[in-house]
């Protein structure tokens, strides 16, 4: 089971990458997931831009600092 987290722009992780999905949650739109596995925790399924979904693969470290869009760390 994992939680669904939406980003926030004051949030701050860093994990590592344990599967990738996309969707049309609406019907017209197509939103990328990464789940992210952090430190000992279950996943958390977060909600990335198109290009950096297209840069990772599971197994990726991807960072969160307070301020900026999530990165491949």
């Amino acid at each position: 089971m994992f939680k669904t987290h939406k980003v926030g722009r004051d949030d701050s992780w860093e994990g590592v990458i344990v599967n990738k999905s996309r969707g049309m949650l609406d019907g017209s739109n197509m939103y990328h997931f990464v789940e992210i596995r952090i430190a000992d925790d279950e996943p958390v399924k977060v909600r990335i831009s198109r290009r950096l979904w297209k840069s990772v693969a599971v197994g990726d470290r991807i960072v969160k600092r307070p301020g900026a869009d999530p990165a491949k760390g």
